[in-house]
């Protein structure tokens, strides 16, 4: 029955991500927006939605490792193997406003939730907590690094000659359809998982940085690759990086507000690692073939990904 649950969960997640990209690429046409910043706000908040109903839920019910370790291995995944499984399909083009501020503040949001999982280190606490306070300043912070992303956007110049856009009521429901068809095959597909796991005998904390955070992370997969497949490569790109930083400032945030977190089994290891891998995606602009991320780079992630989880199961 698990395995059944996990090959549908599996097909509404691409049936979804099919409808997601139609739908928010006539969003970007009618509203004249570019298709990396529709990436970046509404396709990367509504993937990011099954990380935020697990770290959210976890927050409540005390699994403070669940929260935090859904959260840090989501962005992990998104890079190496997201972005590694779609730069090896077709490399992936940089704009300079990627390499100047949209990838620099990924790597900044992920040092901050380093220093503010490190009060034993600054000598703040007795233990590693991200407090209330701290969750109330990434939600401000999210705030208003999305006003400020959405009117430094740049507008596409109107297109004479572009098809007539989809009508408004069907982008709706395209947008609206596809976002649950990712939700719940996600969630059917974790559920499945997990179980799976658990009758294997894997422990909580690594359930929830491997599982649990692929599971959540299979709707930004699933989006950016039929993305990329019908050549929204912005849209893709913008996904990736926008859900990185909804998981930390908008998704823990959130979840600290409800009920501080505490570290628990989630080390400091698994967090520069979060911080690496939005480092080394920035670098790879200046690498091989400038501002591109390359199909070598890409199975770089892929064998760095592989590497980390050998590392945790061991």
């Amino acid at each position: 029955m698990d395995i059944l649950l996990l090959l549908l969960g599996l097909t509404l997640i691409l049936g979804g991500a099919n409808y997601l990209t139609d739908g928010a690429s006539a969003l970007a046409q009618r509203l004249r927006m570019p298709e990396f910043l529709i990436g970046l706000t509404i396709v990367a908040i509504g993937t990011s939605m099954p990380e935020m109903v697990v770290s959210v839920l976890s927050s409540i019910n005390g699994q403070s490792d669940m929260a935090i370790g859904n959260v840090v291995g989501s962005n992990i995944f998104n890079v190496f193997v997201v972005l590694g499984v779609c730069s090896i399909i077709h490399p992936i083009a940089f704009t300079k406003e990627n390499i100047r501020f949209d990838i620099p503040v990924c790597v900044l949001v992920s040092a901050l939730l380093i220093l503010m999982a490190s009060d034993t280190f600054i000598g703040w606490s007795d233990a590693n907590t991200i407090a209330r306070l701290d969750g109330a300043i990434m939600l401000v912070l999210y705030i208003g690094l999305m006003i400020w992303t959405i009117r430094m956007a740049k507008r596409p110049e109107k297109d004479e000659n572009a098809p007539k856009p989809m009508a408004w009521w069907l982008t709706i429901v395209m947008i609206v359809g596809g976002l649950c068809g990712l939700i719940f095959g996600g969630e059917l597909f974790l559920d499945s998982a997990t179980s799976i796991a658990r009758k294997m005998g894997v422990s909580e904390s690594v359930i929830a940085i491997t599982l649990v955070a692929g599971g959540t992370s299979l709707p930004e997969l699933a989006a950016s690759v039929v993305s990329f497949l019908k050549g929204k490569v912005g849209m893709a790109l913008g996904n990736v990086v926008g859900s990185n930083i909804a998981n930390i400032l908008l998704i823990l945030g959130t979840s600290s507000l409800i009920k501080p977190l505490t570290m628990g089994g989630i080390t400091h290891f698994d967090l520069l690692v979060t911080l690496l891998t939005a480092v080394l995606l920035f670098f790879t602009a200046f690498t091989f073939r400038r501002r591109e991320l390359d199909r070598a780079e890409g199975v770089i992630f892929l064998l760095l990904y592989a590497g980390y989880i050998y590392l945790l199961i061991q």
